[in-house]
């Protein structure tokens, strides 16, 4: 019976022994997760979102205002330079070039009775001239021939400057009546068709709008705004990364063309519009995409790099992290062999939102920093025991 009793003191003995020399001496072990401190390549990126769109991109309207009697495009048609894409009923533009053919002939015949008046004025007072040398006409006869003369070379004038604004009016007709025909602008692809056959447009105060063609869809660009915090980074020639949600597993590439100067302000909050220049030889992107826009401002090829996960880790202890000073106000937690973690104040440099360079701070390649409390451990920070737990 004493053996028995003698045996079960030496299990439980045992037991808690492993409890409180194995169990609590591994959790010191895995009570936080680490991430190594390594050596390699950076790049500094800014973040921005912005809209992939044509490169060019033409809004074909109508110079007149008349009845849509044919639509020969429509959406996603190709087109090219001159061709005929819509047709305005031509009868009422017909119409005022018949009319105006008329008023021409009317101001030309005005114009030969204008001269024909002329060579019979001037004779008469031409005559007259001579007459009145020898007595056989009056002086008075004279002067009336004079203003004869003179009217009817004022009339000639007059019917002159009828015939040129009946020429004017047309020339206008004549164009209306070409304007009826709308022919697109360049070579491209209609994106948007805004109207109908059969619909009336009216280009009394403004040029309505009937068709968007994008020139070239093979060149696309983004359109993003920059926060002014950045902006100063960002030159051109600076290549760009970007997805779009239609391809999430790909990664486009483009290049800075354009980094305008004109502030937007939104808010309070002031942005730039930068431009970023995409090939798009396969056609995948679309006007209008949000693009997901990553800008390479720097690479460094060979320094060493924290992880982020461990510039963010504070310790659940509730200590208040040590006052350092010369370093630039980081720090990070180092876990030692006995388990224990050490506050490292460091200094970082450039962040690809991953690893931050390490500029300034006693850590070497390998090293382990803390970037994640598994769990609350007080016999790690040597604060006591758990409670002792049995089967």
């Amino acid at each position: 019976m004493k053996k028995g009793i003698v045996a079960l003191a030496f299990v439980l003995l045992a037991a808690v022994s492993y409890y409180f020399l194995g169990t609590d001496g591994n959790a010191k072990k895995s009570a936080y997760r680490t991430a190594p401190v390594e050596r390699g390549a950076i790049a500094e990126t800014v973040l921005a979102t912005g809209n992939v769109n044509a490169v060019t991109t033409v809004q074909v309207g109508s110079q007149v205002s008349g009845t849509l009697e044919k639509i020969f495009v429509d959406y996603n048609s190709p087109v090219k330079k001159g061709q005929v894409i819509a047709q305005i009923d031509t009868r009422l533009f017909e119409a005022s070039v018949l009319q105006a053919k008329g008023n021409l002939e009317n101001a030309r015949a005005a114009l030969e009775r204008a001269n024909v008046l002329i060579i019979d004025t001037e004779r008469t007072y031409r005559r007259n001239r001579e007459l009145v040398k020898d007595g056989f006409v009056a002086q008075a006869d004279v002067d009336s021939a004079q203003t004869a003369y003179e009217t009817a070379l004022a009339q000639k004038r007059s019917a002159e400057g009828q015939v040129t604004q009946a020429q004017g009016a047309l020339s206008a007709a004549e164009t209306n009546l070409r304007y009826a025909t709308i022919h697109s602008p360049v070579d491209g692809i209609v994106i948007s068709r805004n109207v109908d056959a059969g619909q009336t447009v009216a280009a009394s105060f403004q040029t309505p709008t009937l068709f968007t063609i994008a020139q070239d869809l093979t060149k696309m660009q983004i359109d993003t705004n920059l926060d002014e915090a950045d902006i100063g980074k960002v030159r051109t020639g600076q290549q760009a990364t970007f997805t779009v949600d239609a391809y999430p597993e790909r990664t486009f590439t483009g290049k800075i063309v354009q980094v305008r100067n004109s502030p937007i302000v939104t808010q309070n909050v002031v942005t730039y519009n930068v431009v970023v220049e995409v090939d798009n030889g396969e056609l995948l992107l679309k006007p209008g995409m949000t693009a997901n826009v990553s800008v390479h401002v720097r690479d460094l090829p060979d320094v060493l790099k924290i992880p982020n996960a461990a510039l963010r880790f504070r310790p659940s202890d509730g200590k208040k992290p040590e006052e350092k000073k010369g370093v630039g106000g980081q720090r990070v937690y180092l876990l030692e062999k006995d388990g224990k973690t050490r506050e490292v104040p460091v200094k970082g440099g450039i962040s690809d939102g991953i690893y931050t360079q390490l500029v300034q701070g006693e850590l070497k390649e390998g090293d382990p920093l803390v970037v994640e409390e598994t769990r609350k451990s007080t016999g790690a920070a040597g604060g006591g025991s758990p409670g002792m737990r049995l089967f």
